[in-house]
């Protein structure tokens, strides 16, 4: 009996050491690839001027925000610093209960207009339009009845007047430069019909007219460790995916999309938490089964600045929110990794996500409680587990500087002797520590999280330090 028992346990150590092998050599790659691409675009940076031009594609950008009068009028502001020249913007306030659209109205002297909108994609009816103009650029307010995110973001699809749109969040800031090279790819190739730009994490950070004037880490320990966890998980391997049209997320912070394309496939889901990514797969979907030539793109160089939570309490929120919403995501479009068509999206963007993001924190905790097992039975090799996971806690340790330091010098930011300091000393607890607890919190989403009717997922807000 003993003999079988240990005959187990070591098939299940054999697929566990396997597992993590897989993923650290994706973690590598996808590293080894991102810095190589931040490092060859600042080479380009460098060597010549970016290209200017006088042909710019318009572009309608949509801010949903829904209790947001804390950092909207900020966003607003950071749009209003970009150096593109053809663009509106559109914030729908879903129903807030705050002082949102106020804030709005009182600063940027928005004033009430009639204005009847084409539901071309289903949402809530609007109750109020406002409108107004800062720098000849077009500010448009609509107050609708609450319907969440997604009935939000179709509104304003359905209100926009351009071709191109972009989402980002109402407590997220642009650089000056995100727009011209958030369009960059769209100019290069028309097959393009959409592109993620990168997420910076905005807590700490100075914006003065659209430019970074002091990036300082904040004490807060765990903010360091998302921004760790941000270049190495999302930033490298988004790059990484991008070099085969594999990407099945473009962050809901800050993406440009393809009206056409997206009224096509019915706009955003009201019925998935995920409604980023889930329009990604769905994109990847129609184009893919109706044999339309596309693009879908990551471009590091379109800097977004977005706050991340502050307390544990907001981060598990966030995170099963996240974790159930890719569930329902890869559910509804399953048909990818059985459909030939899918091609490498199924094949690999799609079995990546499915086996190392959905079910990845079920087989971290059982291969953790198995060795924990085998430790209380003496059946297994303590020195070598140790030495493995120092290993594996090490190499990831590793990865992440590498990736931060990278994202640090490739956008000319400046970081002080202690914010250095407290990246190296908190790398190992972040890859050890906050990865176990994020796959714990991720695993419980499917059991602990109840889905609210037309929910948003707040977290605590902060001012953000942004001025004209």
């Amino acid at each position: 009996m003993m003999d079988s028992i240990k005959l187990l346990f070591e098939y299940v150590a054999i697929f566990f050491i396997c597992y993590m092998l897989v993923y650290s050599t994706f973690l590598f790659l996808s590293v080894t690839v991102g810095t190589s691409v931040l490092y060859k675009q600042l080479q380009r940076r460098q060597m010549k001027n970016e290209l200017q031009h006088d042909y710019y594609i318009p572009i309608s950008i949509i801010v949903p925000a829904y209790n947001e009068d804390v950092t909207v009028v900020d966003t607003v502001i950071s749009l209003l610093n970009s150096k593109y020249q053809l663009f509106e913007i559109i914030v729908v306030d879903d129903g807030s209960k705050d002082n949102t659209s106020q804030a709005l109205i009182d600063y940027f002297e928005l004033n009430p207009i009639e204005r009847p909108i084409r539901k071309l994609i289903p949402c809530m009816p609007e109750e109020a339009c406002y409108l107004g103009y800062r720098d000849n650029i077009q500010i448009t307010l609509i107050r609708k009845k609450n319907g969440g995110k997604a009935d939000s973001l179709n509104m304003g699809i359905n209100a926009s007047q351009f071709p191109y749109f972009i989402c980002m969040d109402a407590d997220s800031m642009l650089q000056d430069d995100a727009l011209e090279k958030i369009i960059q790819p769209v100019l290069e190739n028309r097959d393009v019909i959409a592109c993620g730009g990168l997420i910076n994490i905005a807590n700490g950070v100075t914006i003065i007219n659209g430019k970074v004037i002091k990036y300082k880490l904040p004490n807060n320990i765990l903010i360091i460790m998302q921004a760790l966890e941000y270049n190495r998980s999302f930033l490298a391997s988004r790059i990484f995916w991008d070099q085969f049209n594999g990407n099945l997320i473009i962050s809901g912070a800050f993406g440009l999309f393809r009206k056409d394309m997206v009224i096509n496939v019915g706009g955003y889901d009201h019925d998935t938490l995920g409604e980023d990514m889930e329009l990604v797969v769905k994109l990847h979907s129609f184009c893919r089964s109706h044999q339309i030539p596309y693009s879908i793109k990551y471009e590091p160089d379109a800097i977004c600045w977005s706050q991340v939570p502050e307390t544990m309490s907001d981060l598990i929120k966030q995170r099963r929110r996240w974790h159930l919403g890719l569930s329902q995501s890869l559910w509804k479009h399953r048909n990818l990794i059985v459909n030939p068509k899918s091609g490498i999206v199924g094949l690999t963007s799609y079995s990546y996500f499915l086996f190392y993001e959905l079910l990845s924190p079920f087989i971290e905790l059982f291969g953790l409680l198995t060795i924990m097992l085998a430790f209380s039975v003496n059946i297994i090799n303590v020195q070598f587990m140790i030495i493995f996971y120092l290993i594996y806690a090490g190499f990831g340790a590793i990865l992440s500087l590498t990736a931060f330091f990278a994202r640090i010098h490739t956008q000319n930011l400046k970081l002080d002797l202690i914010d250095v300091l407290k990246v190296i000393s908190l790398c190992l607890l972040e890859n050890a520590g906050l990865r176990l607890v994020i796959a714990f919190v991720r695993m419980t989403s499917f059991f602990r999280y109840k889905k609210k009717k037309n929910h948003w997922g707040e977290i605590t807000r902060q001012k953000m330090n942004i001025d004209l």
